[in-house]
This record gives C-alpha cells, sequence and structure tokens, in this order.
C-alpha cells in the first residue's frame, strides 16, 4: 500500500513537472510571437517616416488611418527607441495591444491619457515595456549607465507631433520605486510645478546642468526595470518650439 501512494505520488509530481514545462513552452512562444508581430509592425509603420537629415518628415495622415489613437514619433539617441507614439482613454489599453489594436503582451509605446498634445502640456509622460530583446522602451534602461550619461550626444530627445518637430535637453536620469508623483500632468500654480521640478531634477544619478523654471516645459519617459516595482525615468526639457 505505501509503495503505491508512493508511485501515486511520484506520478502527480512527475505530471506536474511535464505541465509546467508545457506551460514555459507555451509562454515563451506566444511572448516571441508577440516580439515578432510588433518588430514586423514597426518595419511597416516606418515606410510612412521620412527621415531626412535632422527632419524628420511623418505621414500622420496615413498613421492616423491605421490608428486614429496616434498622437506622435519618439526617438532616443544611445538606445533602440524610435517608435511611433498612441494615446487612449486609458494607460492600460497599450500595456496589452499592439499598434493594429491586436493583443500583444509586448503592448505599445503611448502617452498618458491625460496629455493633450495641444501644446498646453507642461508635462508628456511616455510609457513602455522594458522588453528582454531590447524592443519597445527595453534599452531605456541605458540611460542609467555612465557611458550613456556622458556621451553629448544623448542629451536630446526627438519628439514629433503633428504641432511639428520638437528637441528636448535631459536634465535628469535615475531609477524609483513605482508612484505616481514624477508622472504629474496637472499642476495648479507655477510654486507647485516649480516644487516638482526642483524635486525630479534632485533624482538624477547624474547632474547634467540644466536650468529649470515654471516657464519650462517637460518630457517623461518611463519603464519598469527588473521583475519588481521599480521604474526607470527620463525627464527632458523643451529646447526648441
Amino acid at each position: 500500500m505505501k509503495k503505491k501512494i508512493i508511485n501515486f505520488l511520484l506520478f502527480i509530481f512527475g505530471l506536474a513537472c511535464v505541465l509546467g514545462i508545457v506551460y514555459s513552452l507555451y509562454n515563451i512562444f506566444n511572448w516571441k510571437k508577440d516580439i515578432d508581430s510588433n518588430k514586423k509592425l514597426k518595419i511597416d509603420i516606418e515606410k510612412k517616416i521620412n527621415f531626412d537629415d535632422d527632419k524628420i518628415k511623418i505621414d500622420f495622415d496615413a498613421l492616423k488611418t491605421q490608428n486614429p489613437d496616434t498622437v506622435g514619433y519618439i526617438k532616443v539617441n544611445g538606445t533602440s527607441i524610435d517608435y511611433v507614439v498612441v494615446k487612449t482613454v486609458d494607460n492600460e489599453y497599450y500595456l496589452k495591444h499592439d499598434f493594429n489594436k491586436n493583443y500583444n503582451s509586448a503592448g505599445w509605446i503611448f502617452a498618458d491619457y491625460n496629455n493633450r498634445f495641444d501644446s498646453t502640456d507642461k508635462n508628456i509622460v511616455i510609457y513602455g515595456h522594458n522588453m528582454k530583446d531590447g524592443s519597445m522602451f527595453g534599452t531605456l534602461k541605458n540611460i542609467l549607465k555612465s557611458e550613456w550619461q556622458e556621451d553629448l550626444n544623448n542629451r536630446e530627445i526627438t519628439l514629433v507631433t503633428e504641432q511639428g518637430q520638437y528637441k528636448y535637453q535631459v536634465f535628469s536620469v535615475y531609477s524609483i520605486e513605482a508612484e505616481d508623483y514624477y508622472i504629474n500632468t496637472i499642476f495648479n500654480t507655477d510654486e507647485v510645478y516649480s516644487n516638482f521640478l526642483n524635486e525630479i531634477k534632485s533624482r538624477s544619478d547624474y547632474n547634467f546642468n540644466v536650468d529649470l523654471s515654471s516657464n519650462d516645459k517637460i518630457l517623461t519617459l518611463s519603464s519598469c526595470i527588473g521583475y519588481g516595482s521599480s521604474r526607470v525615468v527620463l525627464h527632458a526639457k523643451l529646447i526648441n518650439e
């Protein structure tokens, strides 16, 4: 009787192991499928973008026909980040949907739903997943490396919207536990906004020697880092308008 019980338990253990392996392989297959799907989608989207030296010309009409949620394009030097940006009515949808609005575990690059993209935003916030293959915001963590921080070519971020092409100057990079403070987009007074700018600047791992005032408009990039709740964050101020 004892032997039968042991054999039964071994069978259950073996079955659990097999099921665990099958489940893991299934997840890996779907993960790779989603990654490959987004890579193909990105190549198709790039046909609607013309890179002419420093001028980036984007066919917003074509992109908005494909996805009306299109609001811009972002490029970050020293990373693999060069994506069309979307925005919808919440900050959840594009965590699990691609540019064509198909379910995709890699999601897409999206702006905070509170942003307006009408030239009045004090803080434009853009999110993306930290993908292991480096896609989406998978290389945003490069900003935490001294080599990235000290390279002058990495100090400017390019954002293109229907209103024009904008340059932002990096002034703060850091990692932090998940919070709502740095993704705030609404400031009731100049004093509140000045305090906000001073706080996020003081968090930086590197001193970029950039002056800030309540008249500045900024760009914030955010992604998860590692397997916990930590976030990697970049802030940059608008230097041309």
